[in-house]
């Protein structure tokens, strides 16, 4: 019996994430769930993406449940990835949102539509195919059903993809993009770590960020209460934070706002 993760932009206020549950239960009750989280804000596919994508290598592999669907009901497909390296399976809408975790695994191996999968419960909702469609056929492949028998073939360059921003060089400049917020208020960077070494930016360095006085740390005690930290996080990705407090609020920043760091 494989594990299963589950993520969504569900939230925990209504049923939708229970409900999900309960089918997986029907289904495969002896299926470990684990919620990664059901907080990735509505609709928010880009998000949804890179938080599957960091949390994935920590979970064992498995079948992997994702659903950030605001085109539910709609053209997009369902669809159940199978990935190149680990036998990691994907399971959600074919809208980006599972694009850079199979990216992470190797890429797709083999994918099937599961808009029509026998597995499915009916009659189908228009609007809720977590519960009807996906949650079904995430607990039939964790209890061993074939790929195949999910769904038809589609080819895996047909899948949907999803572009993010790139980080440059501009003279002395690093040129970044704020992909992500945490709720501590810390800003999540495009900026991976083979990047950061590459273009060699040093533990101690005095920085600015946005023009704001910034510091190159490990850690948030690096910096005074209140200062701009500019480190690596625990996924080895460059971000922002402001030793308690929030480096969202000081700099005012909205997704993919442009950041410019520079040395002081």
């Amino acid at each position: 019996m494989r594990p299963i993760t589950f993520l969504s932009d569900y939230g925990l206020d209504d049923d939708f994430v229970g409900v999900c549950h309960a089918v997986i239960a029907r289904a495969a009750p002896d299926a470990r769930v684990i919620d990664l989280t059901h907080g990735v804000p509505r609709h928010d596919v880009r998000t949804g993406a890179l938080v599957l994508r960091r949390a994935l290598p920590y979970a064992p592999p498995g079948v992997h449940l994702a659903v950030v669907d605001p085109g539910v009901g709609g053209a997009r497909r369902a669809v159940a990835i199978r990935c190149a390296e680990e036998d990691r399976l994907l399971v959600g809408p074919d809208n980006g949102l599972l694009a850079l975790a199979a990216a992470r695994f190797g890429g797709a191996y083999e994918a099937v539509d599961i808009g029509r999968s026998p597995h499915r419960l009916e009659p189908v909702s228009a609007t809720f195919h977590g519960r009807d469609l996906f949650a079904p056929v995430a607990a039939a492949l964790a209890a061993g059903a074939p790929l195949g028998d999910a769904g038809s073939w589609v080819e895996t360059d047909s899948l949907a993809t999803l572009d993010l921003p790139a980080p440059r060089r501009d003279g002395d400049a690093l040129v970044a993009h704020a992909l992500g917020f945490d709720r501590y208020g810390n800003v999540t960077l495009e900026i991976a770590h083979d990047w950061l070494i590459e273009h060699g930016l040093k533990v101690g360095r005095a920085l600015t960020v946005n023009g704001h006085p910034a510091t190159y740390g490990l850690t948030f005690a690096d910096v005074a209460p209140g200062a701009l930290l500019v480190y690596e996080d625990a996924y080895r990705t460059l971000a922002l934070a402001v030793n308690r407090g929030s480096a969202r609020e000081l700099l005012g920043l909205d997704l993919d706002d442009e950041l410019v760091i520079t040395p002081a």
